[in-house]
């Protein structure tokens, strides 16, 4: 393919194609909403509950910068035994963009009085799609820049295990699992990059110092077949049962060497500053700041996420558990 000039951000894109970088949609408050990274989270909470997200990423200084819109709804069922969710995601990015949605169940089986394993599948269906009137070719007659829209549905499974009890919490899952086998990455002319396995390990727990200061650490771990893996740490601090606030730390890391990434990649990625409040028993809002803590800071203003969550019975108990984040 002939060099392009992106309008917008299409040469990252197409770079992400070539090289297989992290092609999911990244949250930087995802300890609200697990749902997104693994379906064993339905039902967690144990109540009927909503989650949303809107992320705008490297705002200010580049057009086409990403965007992200994220829904949830899950409950439980079956005395608690089953949890059940609906998930929807709108991502842009550029020229490129993607929607989808997903239908997850999640078998709860109690292990102890206050312990849970829950066992989740999700299935789904997604639209990704290129938008050729937002390119800008070198060559205007370039036969490798499609003119128009190109568009492809793909279903596809994702899978997950989710464990807790009063304390502590951690999760492993895989999404992407069909996606790279359909047909059109076997077609030359659609530029849609393949989207390849993610695998999410986290883990976490909640420390109480009094009943009115609680002190929750976690982590995540990111990483996609082919890309780059990513690390977060978390911290968050509870006051008077209402505020959350804390900061994340994200980095790349190298878990195994992959032939297809260059060796001399940047690691350090993004200081994240987040603040959760609940308004009333039943509603919370969130906000989160990432500042690029690379040489790509000086190119744009930071990214801004804002979070809402909804539960239709309130809580009926203090948060003395990790179940109440």
């Amino acid at each position: 393919m002939k060099t392009l000039i992106i309008v917008p951000l299409l040469w990252f894109m197409l770079f992400s194609s070539v090289t297989y970088a992290q092609q999911d949609a990244q949250f930087s408050q995802y300890m609200f909403n697990g749902i997104y990274i693994n379906p064993a989270y339905a039902g967690y909470k144990e109540r009927l509950n909503l989650h949303t997200f809107y992320r705008s990423q490297w705002t200010g200084g580049l057009d086409g910068n990403p965007e992200t819109f994220s829904l949830a709804l899950d409950a439980i069922a079956n005395d608690g035994n089953v949890g059940l969710a609906l998930n929807v995601l709108k991502d842009q990015l550029g020229a490129e963009s993607t929607l989808s949605g997903y239908l997850n169940y999640a078998y709860r089986l109690p292990v102890s009085e206050s312990a849970r394993l829950a066992f989740g599948l999700g299935a789904g269906v997604s639209q990704y799609a290129i938008n050729g009137s937002k390119l800008s070719p070198n060559q205007l007659e370039d036969p490798t820049v499609p003119k128009t829209n190109q568009s492809v549905f793909v279903p596809d499974i994702r899978a997950g295990l989710y464990y807790s009890n009063d304390f502590f919490y951690a999760g492993v899952s895989m999404d992407n699992l069909i996606a790279q086998y359909m047909s059109y990455t076997k077609n030359p002319s659609i530029l849609i990059p393949k989207k390849m396995p993610h695998f999410y390990l986290t883990a976490g727990g909640l420390m109480s110092f009094t009943e009115h200061f609680l002190v929750k650490p976690s982590f995540l771990l990111k990483n996609e077949s082919k890309g780059p893996a990513s690390l977060d740490l978390n911290v968050f601090m509870l006051f008077a049962q209402r505020v959350w606030l804390g900061g994340s730390y994200r980095t790349g890391i190298s878990i195994w060497k992959k032939e297809n990434l260059q060796q001399d990649l940047s690691t350090t990625n993004a200081l994240v500053g987040l603040a959760e409040v609940f308004i009333s028993d039943r509603l919370r809002i969130g906000y989160a700041y990432d500042f690029s803590y690379n040489k790509f800071k000086d190119f744009n203003y930071g990214t801004h996420e804002l979070s809402l969550g909804f539960s239709l019975i309130a809580r009926q108990c203090r948060m003395s558990t990790p179940r109440y984040f």
